[in-house]
């Protein structure tokens, strides 16, 4: 069977999240249709390995994904998000209010909130300032996205998923390649995803393609009672205790993370109301992880039935066999990888699963290892059919047909950008 058959599937994958499959239909049922496919008994495919792969990949990184779901609740529901998204847009006088969006998203990623966790924390915040500056509803997704899944996730020291399974695949640290990194996943990304946004909200303005508000925004937008808001240092402080904890002392990001809701429990739990309501705050954060892990997992199992074909045997070896340099080797194999498995996590985990070995047998520094994998598990993850682009555009109440292509310029193309100026960097003896 062809190895074009994978794109094939990949497409099948785009076409149903276009029709708003829910990736919790969309896995089961696309893996069902490649074990009819390839030959593959289904039964015992979907019963083996790509239950396997689901709860594979659930074992492995629940508890990151519950305390960081947990821990953006308590951000979201004590004001703290909204204190330093307030002091933010301060310093900017009301100016680039898009790129202020994407940095108060990447900030609240980079101390440790997960990215699905993100989007229900940064999202009424995103819809007062975007309403005020009359901007379009069709720029927030790309707008979030990019302070959830570029700079913030790949740069070093991040908690973030691909960021810990590297680490835990190839013995680095997090911080690996730390000067490179700086420069190509933090400067470099965050500029161009800076002045993308701010060229698309211009642009939308001189197409009077302002703000609309309809009816199911205007529920959403109803006027709340305000309650107090913690200080701003208050607010990082959590954030802050994670980044030391992770990786200045270097305990695992699982302690981490419980530590940084334990601190936010006991410097907040004034703002957090009554015991009743942090009840329904950590209710809310334990209800955020269950639907966000089902998405990405049930997405994941799909990578795990592509595994027992045939093609995907073939696509290793014919990969494995090509005459390139052994970095563009390690950024063409996980984000292949990423695109099969829809996610950057999912992918980062089918790469390190699948070719780790190999990548520490080419002779290269593993650190830059490290760095070019975690960067290119976040590029080619941003296709129409991925769970997290999915749940973001129904937060939004966007379609693809409205806001996918300036997802996939500031979550795919500006990374690869970055990518290649990262490979290039270290070619050539940096």
């Amino acid at each position: 069977m062809s190895i074009l058959w994978i794109p094939g599937f990949i497409l099948l994958f785009a076409v149903l999240a276009y029709k708003r499959w829910s990736p919790v239909l969309l896995g089961p049922t696309v893996s069902v249709v490649l074990c009819i496919v390839t030959g593959l008994p289904v039964l015992e495919t979907m019963m083996g390995p790509y239950m396997t792969a689901t709860t594979d990949f659930i074992k492995s990184n629940f508890f990151v994904f519950f305390l960081g779901a947990v821990f953006g609740a308590i951000m979201e529901e004590t004001n703290a998000a909204k204190a330093i998204a307030i002091w933010m847009s301060k310093i900017t006088r009301g100016r680039f209010v898009l790129p202020l969006i994407m940095t108060i998203a990447g900030i609240l990623c980079y101390g440790g909130v997960l990215g699905f966790v993100v989007y229900f924390a940064v999202y009424p915040i995103t819809l007062h300032l975007c309403r005020q500056a009359n901007i379009s509803r069709a720029l927030i997704p790309a707008t979030i996205g990019a302070g959830c899944w570029t700079w913030a996730n790949a740069l070093p020291g991040s908690p973030a998923i691909p960021n810990v399974i590297a680490s835990k695949s190839l013995g680095t640290l997090a911080t690996s390649d730390l000067a490179a990194g700086i420069i190509f996943c933090g400067i470099l990304m965050y500029v161009l995803c800076f002045l993308y946004l701010e060229w698309q909200a211009v642009r939308y303005k001189a197409m009077n393609k302002g703000f609309i508000m309809d009816d199911v925004v205007k529920e959403e937008m109803e006027e709340k009672p305000e309650g107090k808001l913690p200080k701003v240092w208050l607010a990082l402080l959590p954030m802050a205790v994670i980044l030391v904890l992770y990786n200045v002392i270097g305990i695992s990001i699982e302690f981490a993370l419980l530590a940084g809701v334990l601190v936010a429990f006991i410097t907040m739990y004034s703002y957090g109301g009554g015991s009743e309501q942090w009840l329904k705050t950590f209710n809310k954060g334990a209800g955020n992880t269950t639907g966000v892990i089902l998405n990405v997992s049930l997405v994941v199992g799909f990578a795990g039935v592509m595994k027992q074909t045939e093609m995907f045997q073939m696509m290793v070896d014919s990969i494995g066999s090509l005459s390139i340099p052994p970095l563009v080797f390690v950024a063409v194999t996980t984000a292949a990888c990423s695109a099969a498995s829809a996610s950057s996590s999912g992918g980062m985990g089918v790469a390190m699963a699948t070719f780790s070995g190999t990548y520490l047998s080419m002779g290269i520094n593993p650190e830059i290892i490290h760095r070019v994998a975690v960067v290119a598990a976040s590029t080619l993850d941003t296709l129409p059919h991925t769970g997290g682009q999915i749940t973001l555009l129904q937060i939004c109440h966007q379609t693809h047909k409205d806001s996918f292509s300036h997802i996939f310029v500031t979550q795919a193309i500006i990374p690869t950008i970055c990518l290649i100026g990262l490979i290039i960097w270290h070619s050539i003896g940096f």
